[in-house]
């Protein structure tokens, strides 16, 4: 079963949506779902002392600027599995350009919450975690794509209306990518 292609049945209204996790909190090794072999392939490791702040997973079903489903980080109480499918409250983006060999492109990370979370049930909006944290994350994300020889420029923060809608856009490039025979 190919994970990345499962629906990802959003709810607009409340603002829920599943995602696959693909690298836990915690995690010095960068998991990336392949769809080609139906599995998760160890994809880089992070140095000493770098780790990945949040669960880092995909919604599947859509298809962003860089060619792959549109990335999430998920905050909860605990790290999830790899592999774990989970429904998630969606909180924000941060809206990012990406540089990768000359060609500049957006590169925006969702930010949600894990809907069974106890500790962060408080949490409705991206500016409910806190400007300091949501800036972290995208110094991470800069840092991060710094090592991989990748630039990375937070453009800006978004709310959860505008995170749906990215997700509305990519779910419709998505299936336009099918509908066309070019499978993403």
């Amino acid at each position: 079963m190919d994970l990345a292609a499962i629906a990802h049945r959003l709810d607009a209204a409340e603002g829920i949506c599943r995602v696959v996790i693909e690298t836990p909190k915690g995690s010095r090794s960068k998991y990336t779902w392949d769809s080609s072999i139906e599995a998760f392939e160890l994809s880089a490791l992070l140095p000493a002392g770098m780790s990945f702040p949040l669960d880092f997973g995909l919604v599947p079903s859509t298809l962003a600027d860089d060619g792959d489903p549109l990335d999430i980080f998920v905050i909860g109480d605990e790290p999830a599995a790899v592999g774990c499918v989970i429904d998630v409250h969606v909180l924000g983006v941060i809206k990012a350009e990406q540089t990768e060999r000359g060609r500049t492109f957006r590169n925006d990370r969702l930010i949600g919450r894990g809907a069974l979370s106890v500790s962060y049930d408080h949490a409705r909006h991206v500016s409910d975690l806190g400007k300091p944290f949501v800036d972290h994350l995208g110094r991470w994300f800069s840092n991060y794509n710094a090592l991989k020889g990748k630039g990375f420029e937070v453009i800006g923060i978004g709310d959860s209306a505008e995170a749906i809608r990215i997700i509305l856009e990519a779910t419709r490039r998505c299936e336009a990518s099918r509908n066309a025979g070019t499978d993403p």
